[in-house]
């Protein structure tokens, strides 16, 4: 059922993008993400989820109406609409830059949070790794450049039309820096298309070609009669409509404010229109990187045949494992599973049960389980034990890569969560326990 309902969102995005009924297959993308997220529960708790649920119900309303609409002169989108999308962009960046004052973590403090950065995210990249290299003036400046962007820069937005230009010809060059430098999944390609409404139609028609720019221009003064004349029921409608539409908005804009507000001080104001609204996540609070990571730990999970003498890991698809292997990129894609396992490895096996049930279902060889990994080291039949193990990982020094060849270099701490195996009656057991303690 849910890979039916990932098929189906699929192919509403496809037909959205091909301007095909655009409002409605909105709608289809965003009843089947919610679905997913809700059915997956631990794999969906990112703030990216928020993100992008928040910008395409907006959308519905920013969006063309019609089943195969033109450039939208037809049906403009309401201000409203594209205030709330530059209001969502705009907490995106403030909130984060809230979230690192409030965290008191001193790393931000002392502009240190740069420092090992690009070494213990969730999934780092090649280019971050010859990034991580370079001098400590350098991560220091971004660091404060990181608090300068989104505590101060990004209120520009709220400023004329010229200054709006100017704020994204800064963002943008930024968010593509993080994305070729980490793989944060589709959060900041999301962040860069919201930064896009930045900009209005006269500043792009300056970069299209002149045999283009009559096709966006003509007929621009000639669509207005016909759909502007409604009279009796349709008007009453039509009124009915922009209510309920701008209830819906004042809402959204009501529980995200008081979201800001609650970050920075306890103020009195109602809550339940905000607890109505959290099912949904179209009214986020956001805050990136509000505590820097201090180190990089990846759990891996092995197996054994000969009752624990001999240990074979089960190779990731994505995460940091192969010493030799460079960090690729792989956002706008999610591996959740590679995800959730980096934030695993910060606490223990008690608090992320995932770890756990992994290694149940590895011992019985389990498909669904066994396909998140590369490769099943044991395709004939299952090991007899089973262990999640930590190492601490850190980049490698320019001499060690180019000595060795190795992009990463790793420690191994212990075991992670309890080795397990199956006895005879086919009960599973515990028969060693865990002897590494909680990173965070």
């Amino acid at each position: 059922m849910l890979t039916a309902l990932c098929w189906v969102a699929m192919a509403a995005s496809l037909l959205l993008v091909l301007n095909l009924w655009p409002r409605g297959m909105l709608a289809i993308c965003i009843v089947c993400f919610l679905s997913f997220v809700s059915a997956a529960q631990d794999f969906s708790g990112y703030q990216s989820d928020g993100m992008l649920l928040e910008a395409g119900f907006i959308s519905l309303f920013f969006a063309p109406s019609g089943i195969r609409p033109g450039l939208g002169r037809a049906s403009p989108p309401s201000r409203a609409s594209l205030f709330l999308l530059q209001w969502e962009w705009f907490r995106i960046y403030f909130e984060s830059g809230i979230a690192k004052i409030v965290s008191g973590d001193p790393q931000w403090r002392h502009f240190t949070a740069m420092d090992e950065y690009y070494q213990n995210g969730p999934l780092p990249t090649w280019i971050g790794w010859y990034m991580q290299h370079l001098p400590h003036r350098f991560h220091a400046s971004t660091a404060f450049a990181t608090l300068a962007l989104e505590l101060v820069l990004v209120w520009m937005v709220f400023l004329p039309r010229r200054w709006r230009i100017v704020c994204f010809c800064i963002v943008t060059p930024w968010e593509l820096g993080v994305i070729f430098t980490a793989n944060y999944t589709f959060l900041n390609y999301l962040v860069l298309v919201l930064g896009v409404l930045l900009l209005d139609d006269e500043f792009l028609l300056r970069f299209l070609p002149r045999r283009w720019k009559q096709s966006f221009t003509a007929g621009a003064t000639t669509v207005k009669t016909q759909t502007e004349t409604s009279e009796g029921f349709r008007h009453q409608l039509k009124i009915a409509k922009l209510s309920g539409i701008g209830v819906v908005f004042i809402w959204i804009f009501y529980v995200t404010v008081a979201e800001l507000i609650w970050m920075i001080a306890p103020l009195p104001m109602p809550t339940s229109p905000v607890v109505a609204l959290e099912p949904f996540r179209i009214a986020n609070r956001y805050g990136l990187f509000a505590v820097m990571t201090r180190g990089r730990y990846e759990i891996e999970f092995q197996g054994s045949d000969d009752d624990g003498k001999t240990w074979t890991p089960y190779p990731f698809r994505y995460k940091p494992q192969d010493l030799n292997k460079p960090p690729g990129i792989y956002a706008p894609y999610q591996p959740r599973f590679d995800w959730n396992l980096w934030f695993a490895s910060l606490g223990s096996w008690r608090e992320y049960p995932i770890v756990p049930r992994t290694e149940i279902r590895l011992l019985s060889n389990e498909s669904d389980v066994l396909n998140l990994f590369k490769g099943n080291p044991f395709p004939q039949k299952p090991p007899r034990q089973v262990r999640a193990v930590l190492w601490q990982y850190w980049f490698t020094t320019m001499a060690e890569k180019r000595a060795q060849g190795l992009w990463w270099r790793r420690q191994f701490l212990g075991l992670y969560a309890p080795t397990i195996e199956r006895d005879s009656d086919g009960n599973i057991r515990a028969v060693e326990m865990p002897n590494v303690e909680s990173r965070q």
